[in-house]
């Protein structure tokens, strides 16, 4: 299996460090800063191999050009954001395959929170890594993306193994669940995921990661065939996709 560091940087980002040990090659998920991340590497003295980005905001992509300077890696991004993510080295498209070591990671577009963020695969390691796209009872906010876009990107993620390990880059879980109880207060996961979620935060513990199927019986936007959902948000027998619209509006006023 892959070893997986997690790095809380900034207010509530999550940066990733992914080390396969017969390669002993590493990857780093979304630096936005380097610093946090050559102490981590220095600690377990593993050498940094690639760089693999999700989107171009400033928080993902920060730490770029200084870890390159200093380790030599590759930076792997979506082709389509070529213009956009400091030092890409290779540009990737929905299909692709990226190696590390004897692991790899399958490329899934998944526009909606930017035109052209990408998720990262490990299939044989049952593990996602999501940036911006999936959260912890929550999604992306749609900056560059559309409702219809963000929402079939969401379709993909909920088809994978519902065992899946979902990594997602920020701490936005608090708040995602409080929002979620307002749209399905009855939701027994619901209120019980929230006890363990203000127990872990009380205690500065992370909430990621999260599985598929812990947000398919909880997270508002994988759960547009729940009824009592579409009656909170007044849309029922609605088209999914229109009820996913609806409730991630609600959440944008939420906060």
């Amino acid at each position: 299996m892959i070893e997986i560091i997690t790095l809380p940087v900034l207010v509530d980002n999550y940066i990733y460090l992914i080390h396969e040990p017969v390669s002993r090659e590493t990857a780093v998920i979304d630096p936005a800063l380097a610093q946090p991340v050559l102490d981590a590497l220095k600690e377990k003295g593993w050498q940094l191999t690639y760089i693999l980005n999700t989107h171009h905001h400033s928080d993902h992509v920060g730490g770029n050009l200084h870890l390159k300077q200093k380790t030599g890696c590759k930076i792997i991004a979506a082709q389509a954001d070529w213009d956009r993510i400091p030092g890409i080295d290779v540009g990737v498209h929905e299909g692709d395959v990226v190696p590390l070591g004897q692991h790899k990671a399958s490329i899934i577009a998944t526009p909606g929170h930017t035109r052209a963020h990408i998720v990262y695969h490990f299939a044989e390691d049952n593990t996602l890594f999501c940036g911006d796209t999936l959260f912890v009872m929550g999604c992306g906010r749609l900056f560059e993306g559309t409702a219809e876009q963000m929402w079939h990107s969401l379709q993909k993620l909920k088809a994978l193994p519902t065992s899946t390990l979902v990594y997602c880059t920020h701490e936005y879980t608090q708040t995602n669940g409080q929002f979620a109880l307002t749209v399905e207060p009855g939701n027994l996961r619901l209120q019980q995921r929230m006890v363990e979620v203000n127990r872990l935060r009380s205690n500065n513990q992370p909430t990621v990661p999260t599985t598929i199927a812990e947000e398919l019986a909880s997270n508002p936007f994988f759960r547009e065939d729940s009824v009592e959902l579409q009656k909170a948000v007044a849309m029922t027998n609605s088209r999914p996709v229109d009820i996913f619209a609806k409730v991630r509006r609600l959440k944008d006023s939420f906060s």
